[in-house]
This record gives C-alpha cells, sequence and structure tokens, in this order.
C-alpha cells in the first residue's frame, strides 16, 4: 500500500482555508441562494467560481477559472504555499465568447510534486489592477514506481431532479472524496443533466420534503449555449465541490446527460420539452459548453480536433484511456447486427484504443468507459449500451468489444481494468471466457459506482455473450430514488508502489467500503 497519507497534509489545509475564507471574500453565493453571480462592473475582476485543475500527467497540467467580466488570466506556482518563490505563467485574455472561463497550461513541471498555484485575474486595460487571487493544488504524477497511484472515481451529477440540497449540506459526498486525498478524480461522465430541470422542491414518498437550489437556466431542459452553460455552472453553486476542485485535479469525460437523454449523432428528437430538435445542433452546443466549463487537454484551446476521448500517463503504473461512447457510435437499435463497423466507438477510435493499449508500458490500463459492457441498458425497444440482451455470439455493438478484447488476448497486453458509472448503483463484474458464448479472450474486471447526485435505479440484467459472473452489487428496489434514500457512491483505486497490486474499493457517502477487490499485475487481461 502507498505510504502517502490519506489525510491533506499540513501545508495542503492551510491553503485550502486560505482559498476557503478567498471564496468567501468572492462572495459566490451559498448553497442556500438561488442566483448565481451577478455581472458587476466596479470595482477588480473576481473569480468566485473558484479554480480548478484538470489533465495532470508528471510534467503539465491545465488549471481553470472563470471571471465576472473580461479580464487576463495569470496562473503563479510554487512549491509551497507561502508563495515565497513562483513562477508567473501569462494566460488567455477572457470574455463573453467563452462565458468569461479561461484555462492555463501549465508545462515544465516537477514530477511526483505538490504544486500549489493560485490564479489572478487583471483588468485587461490596467494590468496593476487584480482580483483577489484564489488558490489551489494537486500533485503531478510521478516517474517513480515506488511512489504509488491512488484514485477515485464515480459520476452522475444534479439527475433526475436531485439538486443542491441546502438541508443535506449539499453535495457532501465530495467531502468524503476530499479527505481522502486521491492524486486525481476521474469523473466517468453526465457531469450535468441538460434534460433534467431541477425544481424548488419535489415530495419524497414518506412525506418529506426535498429542497433544491434553483437557477434560471436549470428551470428548464438546456437547448441554447446560454442554457447548456448555466447547467454546467450550477453545480458550481455548490461550496463541497468548490472545495474538491481547488485539491483534487480531474479526469474528465461525458456520456448522455450533458445533452439528451439515450442521445446518438443524427438523432432527431421526439421530446416535446424542446423547441430544438436536432441533436447534432444541440451537442454541439453542449460540446463548447463542456470544453469551457472542464480543462480537458483534447478540447479547445488545447487541441483544435476537439476529442474527449484520450489516454493519461500516470507515470510506470497506470495509464488512463478516456473513451467517448457517445460522438461516434450509431443509432441506437435492436443490436442484431451480424457487421457493424460503427458501433458503440467508431471505426477510428477503435483503431486509436488498440494502438495505444498495445503501445502502453504502464502496469495497469484503465479502460475509463462512459458505459458498462455486460448490463443489459434498455432504451424503450432498442438498446443503449453494448449488450442487447442476447446470450450469444456477440451481434451489433458487442463485435466491437469482442475485436477489442481478441487483440488484448493476441497482443498480450496486460493489466486491463474497466470502470464505468451510467445506471445508478454499484457493483463488480468478472468476465470469463470459460462461461461466455464468446471465449477467445482473457478474463477481466468491470466495476461501477455512482451515482454522485442522481436518482438511484434498480439493478440491470446481465448479458452472458461475454460471461459476466456478478460478485457485488448494491442497487434500491426501485428507480429514481433520492440521494436521502440510497447514498451516492464512489469508487477508489489504489496501486501499491511496490509489489504493483491494484486494489480496487467500491465506497458509499461516509467513506464505508462496501466491496475490496485486489488484482494482481502482469496478467493478460486481469
Amino acid at each position: 500500500m502507498s505510504d502517502r497519507p490519506l489525510t491533506p497534509q499540513p501545508g495542503r489545509r492551510g491553503l485550502l482555508r486560505g482559498a476557503l475564507a478567498a471564496s468567501a471574500a468572492l462572495a459566490l453565493p451559498s448553497i442556500g441562494g438561488a442566483a448565481a453571480p451577478a455581472f458587476a462592473l466596479s470595482g477588480r475582476p473576481k473569480a468566485g467560481w473558484g479554480v480548478q485543475a484538470g489533465d495532470v500527467g508528471a510534467h503539465s497540467g491545465l488549471v481553470w477559472v472563470r471571471s465576472d467580466r473580461p479580464a487576463r488570466m495569470v496562473v503563479e506556482t510554487s512549491a509551497t504555499d507561502t508563495f515565497k518563490n513562483v513562477t508567473r505563467w501569462r494566460g488567455p485574455l477572457i470574455g463573453p465568447d467563452t462565458d468569461f472561463t479561461g484555462t492555463t497550461r501549465l508545462r515544465g513541471l516537477p514530477p511526483g510534486e505538490q504544486i500549489h498555484y493560485r490564479v489572478r485575474l487583471a483588468d485587461p486595460d490596467d494590468p496593476r489592477r487584480t482580483g483577489e487571487p484564489v488558490e489551489g493544488t494537486f500533485r503531478t504524477a510521478s516517474v517513480s514506481r515506488r511512489d504509488g497511484v491512488r484514485f477515485l472515481w464515480s459520476g452522475d451529477i444534479a439527475g433526475q431532479g436531485w439538486g443542491i440540497n441546502p438541508d443535506r449540506g449539499g453535495y457532501r459526498v465530495y467531502e468524503d472524496m476530499r479527505a481522502l486525498d486521491p492524486d486525481f478524480f476521474l469523473c466517468s461522465g453526465d457531469n450535468i443533466y441538460a434534460d433534467g430541470p431541477i425544481l424548488p422542491s419535489v415530495t419524497l414518498p414518506d412525506g418529506r420534503v426535498w429542497r433544491n437550489v434553483t437557477t434560471e437556466e436549470k428551470s428548464k431542459v438546456a437547448e441554447t449555449l446560454g442554457e447548456f452553460r448555466g447547467a454546467f455552472r450550477y453545480n458550481l453553486l455548490d461550496e463541497n465541490l468548490r472545495r474538491f476542485n481547488a485539491q483534487i485535479p480531474t479526469i474528465t469525460q461525458w456520456d448522455d446527460h450533458e445533452v439528451h437523454n439515450n442521445w446518438y449523432p443524427g438523432q432527431i428528437l421526439s421530446d416535446e420539452r424542446y423547441t430544438e430538435k436536432n441533436v447534432d445542433v444541440l451537442s454541439g452546443r453542449a460540446l463548447r459548453a463542456f470544453s469551457e466549463y472542464f480543462p480537458v487537454s483534447t478540447l479547445p484551446p488545447g487541441d483544435a480536433d476537439g476529442r474527449v476521448y484520450r489516454v493519461l500517463r500516470q507515470g510506470p503504473l497506470l495509464d488512463v484511456f478516456v473513451l467517448d461512447m457517445r460522438t461516434y457510435r450509431n443509432a441506437n437499435s435492436t443490436g442484431r447486427q451480424t457487421d457493424d463497423a460503427t458501433g458503440i466507438l467508431g471505426a477510428e477510435q477503435l483503431a486509436w484504443l488498440k494502438r495505444e493499449l498495445s503501445r502502453s508500458r504502464a502496469v495497469w490500463k484503465v479502460i475509463a468507459s462512459d458505459m458498462p459492457l455486460g448490463l443489459v441498458v434498455p432504451d424503450g425497444t432498442n438498446f443503449e449500451a453494448v449488450a442487447q440482451g442476447d446470450p450469444g455470439a456477440p451481434l451489433g455493438r458487442e463485435l466491437q468489444l469482442a475485436e477489442l478484447l481478441r487483440h488484448i488476448k493476441h497482443e498480450r497486453i496486460t493489466g486491463t481494468l474497466w470502470l464505468t458509472t451510467d445506471v445508478h448503483y454499484t457493483s463488480a463484474q468478472h468476465y470469463e471466457p470459460s462461461t461466455a458464448a464468446f471465449k477467445d479472450f482473457e478474463p477481466f474486471w468491470e466495476f461501477v459506482s455512482g451515482p454522485l447526485a442522481a436518482g438511484g435505479f434498480k439493478a440491470l440484467k446481465l448479458d452472458g455473450t461475454f460471461g459476466p459472473r456478478q460478485v457485488f452489487i448494491k442497487a434500491p428496489d426501485r428507480n429514481n430514488t433520492s440521494p436521502a434514500e440510497t447514498p451516492p457512491y464512489f469508487g477508489e483505486v489504489e496501486i501499491d508502489g511496490g509489489s504493483g497490486e491494484l486494489t480496487v474499493r467500491l465506497r458509499q457517502e461516509g467513506g464505508d467500503v462496501l466491496f475490496s477487490q485486489t488484482l494482481q499485475p502482469g496478467r493478460v487481461g486481469q
């Protein structure tokens, strides 16, 4: 196990106290408030939405901020929270074209070190006029195997009408995750529910009333760019999340609810709530807002190609392969095609994944999948994920998965592990060729965890094509239970620097471990 303490180190705690004080000074509304910060243009620029870091590696990372007006973003980094010796990074001019958000890429960072940073916003016309700095911190990935790696994952935030509840202290699960002080957090999609309005209150089955913080943008489904931006801002009203963002860097992917439930390219919506029915138009607006509100290295302004899928190198022990099972898929169907080159990943992304897995020299290759593999996720009479309920030979989107699993086996790729969210409960599945209809693969594990702040849902059926055996599951007995009835779930992965063993822990709000599984390194598949 790692010898790094599980609680923040003293210097870091001091930094976070300063960050919280700065947040209070910037007067961001508390979770009891209902409105976003106003653009009061007198005084100096303010960064009331906090800071966050993303896609951090051994030598680089991205830092994000949002201003209340046009400003120049300036980042200062230091080895200590005293900021006696700083390196200054001149960031972009930020304004209305990016909803006053900005991201600065930091390069040449020392590996395996705690990086303290602060963001200043300067008046574009008078650089001497700067706002109160907002501070954050992150650890760069170590290039030494002995240091170990530990991270968390989950997803599904503000879904099914369950938003920021001031009576519960908001998204308090983020405090539980922050206390574990992981190297990074992998958010596996459904960061927002653009198709799910947040009402002021919901009456629970037992008569209790769930209260929500509300905003104008979250009072309806998101269609315009401004409404998508407002949906991403909503979660940042929660002070637990802002504290978490100031301490823990993220690796973020997306899924359907960033746009619309179960969407696919080319779809024309029949949802009567929408005046814009073309999903391609909606997804374009959603992706733009997504790129503005999360620091993602393969999205503008860092990468003009605009890909969500990417690989993040986390030192010799770990590579994280972030998939996009939404943008390149074919239409949802009964999934019985005998030839399906597009599938759920698209041909180009599948070729990329096979190539990068073969190139990886990391002990562990985590495949961050925004949808599960062997769980049957329905979409009316069609199917939404990979599995389609037929336990026989691969058909439809299963053909792509079979091709990938065959590649992993025949290329002798070791240490693959699948992590996902999406289904709103937590479980562990082991896939075994001896009990599968398709047998040309090596055994592997898939772990599911979530939601963080959304409705809990009943367990789904397993598809026998790839021989899944459900080793653990915790799910409610009815659909759309509130976070007051079914606790939020998140997962933890820890790789020991000495042995290379990888341990997965499935946790719930409060930090309790529900299930644990330790895997051995060096095995094809896993």
